[in-house]
C-alpha cells in the first residue's frame, strides 16, 4: 500500500495551482522557540518592551517561522511520498510581517517543469509558494525547487 499523498512530477504541469487544505495560526511560543532554536537574540522577535517601541507595537514573527510554515503546508497536496530531494529557494519575499495569532494559508503555482536530464524517472518542479494571512494580504512568496518522482510504472493514473 503506498503511503503517497503527495504529487508525480506527471501531475504538476506548468500553470497547476493548489489552494492548501490545511492552514495554521502561528503563536508566540511558535516564534520563541523557533528564534532561541536558531540562536537568534533579536530583540524584535523575543522582546515586548522593544518591539512596543518599534513601529510595528509589538513582537514580529520570525520570518523563518513563517517561510517553513508556508513551505510545510504545501508538502501534503504536493511532495508527501513523491519528492526524491529540495533542491533549493529562488527569491523570498515578507511583504508584510506575520505576528502571533495570524493564521496562515498558502497557494502554490508550478512555474517551472522538467525531467531531469541527468536521472531516469524524475522531474524538476519550481514552486511559487503564496502565504497570506487571515486579511488575504501576502505575507511571504517563495520560489522553491524539488526534484520530484515520476508516476512508477506501475502505478495507474
Amino acid at each position: 500500500m503506498s503511503r503517497r499523498m503527495g504529487s508525480w512530477f506527471e501531475e504538476l504541469p506548468v500553470g497547476t495551482v493548489v489552494h492548501h487544505a490545511i492552514t495554521r495560526t502561528l503563536t508566540e511560543t511558535d516564534n520563541v522557540l523557533l528564534t532561541t532554536l536558531s540562536m537568534n537574540p533579536q530583540p524584535l522577535h523575543l522582546d515586548h518592551e522593544f518591539a512596543a517601541r518599534s513601529e510595528f507595537k509589538r513582537p514580529l514573527m520570525n520570518s523563518m517561522m513563517t517561510i517553513a510554515t508556508v513551505v510545510g503546508l504545501a508538502v501534503p497536496e504536493l511532495t508527501l511520498g513523491t519528492t526524491v530531494a529540495n533542491l533549493g529557494f529562488g527569491s523570498i519575499e515578507f511583504p508584510k510581517p506575520m505576528f502571533a495569532g495570524d493564521t496562515l494559508h498558502v497557494v502554490t503555482e508550478v512555474t517551472k517543469a522538467r525531467l531531469s536530464s541527468s536521472r531516469p524517472g524524475v522531474g524538476i518542479v519550481e514552486f511559487r509558494h503564496d502565504g497570506y494571512n487571515q486579511h488575504d494580504e501576502l505575507v511571504c512568496r517563495a520560489f522553491r525547487s524539488a526534484m520530484m518522482h515520476c508516476r512508477p510504472a506501475d502505478e495507474a493514473e
